[in-house]
């Protein structure tokens, strides 16, 4: 909102004309959602305390039921907040993207808080139905994929058939073309995305920390990519309009590190699903808006590697009554064979940065 009022100023005051740079108005909404989050973070946890608290699973890590037991949930709304906040101060609020990012982060961020608050009233592990998130998740999923497409396909300077094509990484021009498949495989893309981001949120401070390499990865890219000076140096398929994505991925990293103040090692508070849903279905928006959804499963390889875990788990039981892990998410498999909490979690952020630089590397090597 700040760009619309203030850029036509920018010519009679020299000053206003940072406004008109992409990069400062990324910066200036990472900085107003990182004060947002630290400022509002204490009474909201109060508030929360109130409430209750989600109770501890009995069939997870026996150190949990004590050590966490207390701490309240929810804590995804700060987020929310410093990433609302950032995004439609700085952000120009004329481009579609920008919108459909936040239109998949809210409501993905409401069907968490729904279930996040079932939990907590009715002092139960269980919230909404699984088959019910997902036919939510794939809804809300379905239309950011059809108004993305829509956008691409009228937008001038691009390929045929571009829209709904998948490019691949280390190529130059080599697009795969899935027609109407492409619906089906970008909702997967944000649906998995979201729901890896979900099973990885188990350990304090283990989510939050990928979640904004991740968002600092795709801001990278979408500045590169929706520039088509850029574009065309770095042999990228040229994306109008994406570049505006950079603000919200600014935000999400300024969100994260004010949540992170009171997620750290002991957690004063858990994102819940209010929190790693939403995260995760706006970074997996933003990769299907960049053209970069098989990137997002590098960048991303920690979430893909923590949902991998699960579906191998249950997999091996149910065909051969066996695990394969002592326990899934993979990091609790790492819980049980005696590493400490705080070890797991910063050697799974060592993961992530490594993935994320491998990543950004594809950027150039092509």
């Amino acid at each position: 909102m700040l760009y619309l009022l203030l850029s036509p100023f920018a010519d009679q005051f020299q000053a206003l004309n940072l406004i008109n740079y992409l990069t400062f108005r990324t910066g200036a909404a990472m900085m107003t959602a990182f004060v947002l989050a630290l400022a509002i973070g204490n009474p909201f946890i109060g508030w929360l305390r109130t409430k209750g608290s989600q109770p501890i699973r009995t069939d997870g890590p026996e150190s949990h039921i004590v050590a966490k037991a207390g701490t309240p949930t929810m804590g995804g709304f700060i987020i929310l907040a410093g990433i609302l906040a950032g995004t439609l101060i700085w952000g120009d609020i004329t481009n579609p993207y920008l919108w459909v990012v936040i239109f998949v982060t809210a409501g993905f961020g409401a069907i968490g808080f729904i279930d996040d608050w079932r939990k907590v009233t009715q002092k139960s592990t269980e919230g909404l139905s699984g088959k019910g998130k997902l036919i939510l998740q794939f809804i809300i999923a379905a239309i950011a994929v059809v108004a993305m497409v829509y956008l691409l396909d009228t937008a001038p300077d691009t390929p045929d058939n571009f829209a709904t094509s998948v490019a691949v990484p280390f190529f130059k021009d080599l697009l795969v073309p899935l027609s109407y498949a492409f619906y089906l495989f970008g909702m997967v893309v944000i649906v998995g995305a979201s729901n890896a981001v979900n099973l990885t949120d188990g350990l304090d401070g283990l989510a939050i920390v990928p979640v904004m390499i991740a968002a600092a990865s795709f801001g990278f890219i979408a500045y590169f990519v929706g520039s088509s000076v850029y574009s065309e140096y770095l042999f990228l398929n040229f994306t109008p309009g994406t570049g505006e994505l950079s603000v919200i991925c600014g935000a999400m990293i300024g969100a994260g590190l004010g949540f992170l103040w009171y997620n750290a090692p002991p957690a004063m508070v858990f994102m819940g699903d209010t929190g790693s849903l939403s995260l995760g279905g706006a970074i997996g928006t933003i990769a299907v808006a960049v053209k970069h959804e098989i990137v997002l499963v590098i960048i991303g390889g920690l979430f893909v590697l923590e949902a991998v875990s699960v579906m191998v788990q249950v997999a091996s039981f149910k065909l051969t009554g066996k695990r394969v892990f002592r326990m899934a998410p993979i990091h609790h498999h790492f819980e049980k064979l005696g590493w400490a909490e705080p070890t797991i979690v910063i050697r799974f952020w060592i993961i992530a940065f490594v993935l994320a630089l491998i990543g950004l590397s594809t950027l150039k090597l092509r």
